[in-house]
């Protein structure tokens, strides 16, 4: 079993309120490598364990194993109503749904003092699986597809938890856009923890163009609120700017996105270099627009400036480093 160690807390912008909390994200346990599969076999994941577990306090569950299935157990599936699935053994047709259930009712509260930033899910399991899990009749035709029991109410009473199946984090840009929904969370929490209306505003302004790289229209929309901040009680800010500000984390970036927001930032310090410095920063936003460099290449010229500038606005912009640098993301977008 891999130790779950406390690590560094992840990169931030200067005047961001700082969380004294490890950065704890919920994973199920057969990823890091235990023995808790129906078969007693495991499914570790090798990028979890070795690479973003050194940034994070992993929190393992094991839905099956914690209500007392044990291990090795006769395999599950879901079958019945693809919108209400119950939890059946396949051999002995024995009904664990409503243990199921009274498990997750109990986890989920203790989840919740934990304070996660984010959760891994096994996929395909009739527990775990967030999407396309397998849905049969009692017959054991297929009906459809649906949600693990245990995953469908951790999404539930965590709307705005950042998750993703192991499976598709093989994918670069689901991985790298779980990867800065997970430590953008992370900061909303700390934020949160003590939120004023002067600290919103500044989380805002540090977070500008991470969120314009995702979407304009919801930068657009954050900003209105944000201007309208005298309006809003402290709670009322809390749900209504949270809930959007991971809606935006969660569309999509593009390279034509990022091009945007790379001709914003240089346009800050343009005056303050020659035209042929110019020329080569700009030949090098082109260079990754055709795909011939990684998106870092670009990023880290653009921090090279404003550190040698000293521009302090784009020092606090977390655009510039949204998470650790040692996970080495942002070459896939």
């Amino acid at each position: 079993m891999p130790s779950l160690v406390t690590p560094k807390p992840p990169l931030s912008a200067e005047r961001l309120p700082a969380s004294d909390l490890p950065v704890r994200v919920g994973i199920s346990r057969c990823l890091l490598g235990e023995p808790v599969r129906y078969d007693g076999g495991h499914k570790r994941n090798p990028f979890l364990v070795d690479v973003l577990g050194q940034h994070v306090e992993w929190v393992p569950v094991c839905p099956e194993v914690e209500a007392g299935f044990g291990t090795p157990r006769e395999s599950m599936r879901l079958v019945d109503d693809v919108a209400e699935p119950r939890l059946m053994a396949v051999r002995s047709h024995h009904d664990y749904t409503d243990r199921m259930r009274r498990y997750a009712k109990q986890r989920l509260r203790d989840l919740h003092t934990l304070n996660l930033s984010g959760y891994v899910f096994k996929k395909d399991s009739p527990s775990c699986g967030t999407r396309r899990v397998r849905v049969y009749a009692r017959d054991g035709n297929l009906m459809g597809t649906g949600k693990g029991l245990f995953a469908d109410a951790f999404q539930r009473a965590f709307p705005l938890i950042p998750i993703e199946e192991e499976g598709r984090l093989r994918d670069q840009g689901l991985r790298e856009n779980f990867i800065e929904r997970v430590f953008g969370y992370y900061r909303w929490q700390g934020l949160t923890a003590h939120l004023t209306r002067g600290r919103l505003v500044a989380f805002h302004t540090a977070h500008k163009y991470l969120l314009l790289a995702h979407s304009q229209r919801h930068y657009r929309e954050l900003g209105r609120l944000v201007a309208d901040v005298k309006q809003y009680s402290a709670r009322e800010l809390a749900r209504t700017y949270g809930h959007l500000f991971m809606e935006t984390l969660a569309v999509k970036t593009t390279i034509r996105k990022h091009v945007n927001v790379l001709q914003h930032l240089a346009g800050h310090f343009k005056d303050a270099l020659s035209s042929a410095v110019r020329a080569e920063l700009h030949a090098v936003f082109g260079d990754y627009q055709l795909g011939f460099v990684p998106l870092s290449v670009p990023v880290t010229l653009i921090r090279h400036y404003v550190r040698v500038l000293d521009i302090p606005y784009l020092k606090d912009q977390v655009y510039l480093a949204p998470h650790p640098k040692e996970l080495m993301l942002r070459n896939h977008v």
